[in-house]
């Protein structure tokens, strides 16, 4: 499956675009990129099956992408979650974020709790699927490289966090 195509260069955001590191591996975002780890305390959380044409297509991460130029990494965060699983920014109360910087490049998780129940669908072709997740069941899917390295210190934190929810 082609990715759907990219609108002309003069149209696009300078953030969508690829970033080399000095090992070679390629990161999405010129400015760095932001996800959103939602939390509804009954459910779990929301995860996003990404499509196949997709950087780790097929693989479960959370909703997230390039900041636009001048974008806080926060902002940033609650658009592409509203982008791709139209998740409303007024059901979800950010609760803290956490920065992976590698000097040339940063992805923040901004981490938030969703105060009431909304059902997310896909409102875009980077999602293949989108579901609510027991915490415990998140380890057993096939995770994005970059979200399950994550994930054992994401974890800690929703413990911790748990009773703010």
């Amino acid at each position: 499956m082609m990715p759907p195509p990219l609108p002309p260069e003069h149209l696009r955001d300078p953030g969508d675009a690829w970033v080399e590191g000095p090992d070679g591996k390629r990161y999405w975002g010129r400015f760095g990129a932001a996800g959103l780890l939602v939390v509804h305390p009954p459910l779990g959380v929301l995860l996003q099956l990404r499509a196949e044409w997709s950087h780790h297509g097929g693989t479960w991460g959370i909703p997230g992408g390039a900041r636009k130029l001048g974008e806080q990494a926060i902002d940033a965060a609650l658009r592409e979650a509203g982008e791709e699983a139209s998740v409303p920014k007024d059901a979800v109360e950010v609760l803290e974020n956490t920065v992976v910087d590698l000097g040339f490049w940063s992805y923040t998780t901004v981490i938030g709790v969703a105060r009431e129940f909304f059902q997310p669908f896909a409102n875009d072709s980077e999602s293949a699927a989108l579901e609510w997740v027991a915490i415990d069941e998140v380890p057993s899917r096939d995770l994005h490289p970059g979200f399950e390295s994550a994930w054992p210190d994401l974890s800690l934190r929703l413990e911790r966090l748990a009773s703010s929810f």
